[in-house]
């Protein structure tokens, strides 16, 4: 689209963050969330409803009304509508304004309970906040590079519980409150995780020797899935900066953000040219 057009000055605006403009509506619509998430929460408080329930009916109107107004601008100005609409950012968005017209469109007391727990699905502006967050694509890229370890770990714990829970079933029985399989499996979920709610509890040494051994394999293997995550992060960090190239030297290795080189102090090109055309959803 051609670059003076209002479409485009709105797209650079509301799915770009490195103008004044852009930030500025960033800063105005994280405000918005949290707002609004504040009143989602004081609703669920009686003694708040009872004297202050008008007042905050109004506030959340206001609200999704704003955030409509938004929904409905990011699919003017992007350059794929569907794709925004179809993506998980769109999915949300609309989720995060359909509950409060359902309650007004459907305020019959059949379907009240409905409405109540749809009303709660206001939860999911939260998750808008993702897109305002620095270098968040960066760590859900490197969710995705470590998603088929992050499998063969969970895979492998899962082997791991299933042994352990079969092992303490035979060793305890049901005389131990270890009633069958799947709540021994249960038992050595929790205990894994070192949660250890202590519902059900080992009685004879064997199975106490079964429990620390669960114990100590929890511990060694809670700080896996971490250090996967942690490299791939590590990874992707390094990639993302070698992104960004100086047009005088040439050499990389700068922030996303990055103005000038600091190799050379040239100028680099504009984090607009750079970014916007990325975040689109």
């Amino acid at each position: 689209m051609p670059k003076t057009s209002l479409k485009h000055q709105l797209y650079v605006v509301i799915f770009g963050t490195h103008t004044k403009a852009g930030r500025a509506f960033d800063i105005a619509l994280i405000i918005a969330i949290l707002t609004s998430l504040v009143i989602l929460v004081l609703e669920s408080l009686p003694s708040v409803m009872v004297e202050w329930s008008a007042q905050l009916r109004y506030c959340e109107y206001f609200f999704t009304a704003l955030f409509t107004v938004e929904y409905l601008l990011r699919l003017y100005c992007s350059p794929k509508p569907r794709s925004y609409a179809t993506s998980f950012y769109g999915i949300i968005d609309l989720l995060a304004i359909l509950p409060t017209y359902i309650a007004i469109f459907f305020p019959s007391v059949a379907f009240m309970g409905v409405v109540r727990l749809l009303r709660v699905m206001r939860i999911f502006r939260v998750l808008k906040l993702v897109r305002y967050l620095q270098d968040s694509n960066i760590l859900l890229r490197s969710l995705l590079m470590a998603k088929r370890k992050i499998f063969i770990f969970f895979n492998t714990v899962a082997i791991l519980v299933t042994i352990l829970g079969s092992l303490i079933y035979v060793i305890e029985g049901p005389a131990n409150g270890f009633t069958s399989i799947p709540q021994s499996i249960y038992w050595a979920i929790v205990t894994i995780t070192t949660v250890g709610y202590g519902d059900l509890v080992p009685q004879t040494a064997l199975g106490k020797g079964i429990a620390s051994l669960t114990m100590l394999l929890g511990y060694s293997i809670l700080a896996v899935p971490t250090g996967i995550i942690t490299a791939e992060l590590n990874n992707e960090m390094k990639s993302h900066r070698t992104l960004v190239k100086c047009p005088n030297c040439s050499k990389s290795g700068h922030e996303s953000d990055a103005l000038h080189c600091k190799h050379c102090g040239s100028e680099l090109a504009e984090p607009d040219e750079r970014v916007v055309a990325g975040k689109e959803n």
